[in-house]
């Protein structure tokens, strides 16, 4: 594969932006954006932990021309609900992407999803396999094999004690505050390497809040960083992958943590996938190299 050309966004999302709307999920307010064109095909965008809707701007001002997009704030994220119990189950996450393709009557859609995003839409569409066209999922497939086995090798009673420990400790810690918007905005900056000055700036303008005394601090609930003990075995999460019956299509940043399920092994689960990897990009392939991934998701979707 030859090398995608590095090149900087414009400063800002050029255009009318989203309307917010509002639906709701196991009793939780959550928050997603429209990008219009109500006419054409459904395009659901979900994004990772501890970021928002509003990081898919680039994407969904491209995509918006052929499809009706969406992209929710998950729960805990953005401007959705917080959990009260500080408790975010995958399958939480999944239940409030059913309910969303099932009360705007979205089914047959498309699907991208990023990290945590691209977990959801992986599980969904392997319970729903009927109700994809195509399914996109950037670093999604959650940890490696290798790191699975490592988590699998510590014993029960110790997860438990260690997980609870851990949202005790949780619960003492107040969120960082940021003195200023330009502090926020250089933690963005360290966050992702690849970032421009224009698209640190945007990701942080939408994903803090002011505070009564005038610091900031990011929305996500900072619960979102204790993963459950419970949840699908991976025998389970397997045949959720074995289900997926439409062309998918698992994108991978070169320079990224995670494992490439070309080389891992997990790929060969799905029925019908094709694994991408991109070089000069991290774990944000969609922000890093943005021409390059919408060149292979326009490629992939434009595909019969």
């Amino acid at each position: 594969m030859s090398e995608p050309v590095q090149s900087p966004l414009s400063a800002s999302v050029n255009g009318p932006g989203p309307i917010s709307g509002i639906f709701f999920s196991q009793r939780l307010r959550l928050h997603y954006v429209d990008w219009g064109n109500s006419g054409g095909e459904p395009l659901v965008l979900v994004h990772g932990g501890r970021d928002h809707c509003r990081n898919w701007d680039w994407v969904a001002q491209r995509l918006s021309q052929r499809y009706h997009v969406i992209a929710p704030d998950l729960r805990g994220h953005g401007d959705s609900q917080w959990v009260s119990d500080g408790h975010y189950a995958m399958s939480g996450f999944v239940h409030d992407l059913a309910q969303l393709v099932h009360g705007r009557s979205l089914a047959p859609l498309t699907l991208i999803g990023h990290s945590l995003g691209g977990n959801v839409v992986l599980r969904y569409a392997g319970a729903y396999p009927e109700n994809i066209r195509k399914l996109v999922a950037i670093e999604g497939l959650g940890p490696s094999p290798k790191m699975l086995a490592q988590r699998n090798a510590i014993k029960g009673p110790e997860k438990l004690r260690s997980w609870i420990e851990a949202n005790r400790a949780q619960a003492g810690r107040t969120p960082k505050r940021y003195p200023s918007l330009d502090a926020a905005f250089a933690r963005m900056q360290e966050e992702n390497k690849h970032l421009t000055p224009e698209q640190a700036l945007h990701l942080t303008r939408y994903g803090v809040n002011q505070n009564e005394d005038g610091t900031f601090s990011w929305k996500f609930d900072p619960y979102i960083r204790q993963f459950p003990v419970e949840g699908m075995t991976h025998y389970e999460t397997n045949e959720l992958w074995a289900n997926i019956t439409c062309p998918t299509l698992l994108i991978y940043g070169r320079e990224s943590w995670a494992s490439n399920p070309a080389e891992d092994g997990r790929a060969a689960v799905f029925q019908n996938a094709t694994v991408r990897s991109v070089e000069n990009a991290g774990h944000w392939v969609h922000h890093d190299q943005l021409d390059y991934f919408m060149k292979l998701v326009d490629h992939f979707l434009n595909a019969p």
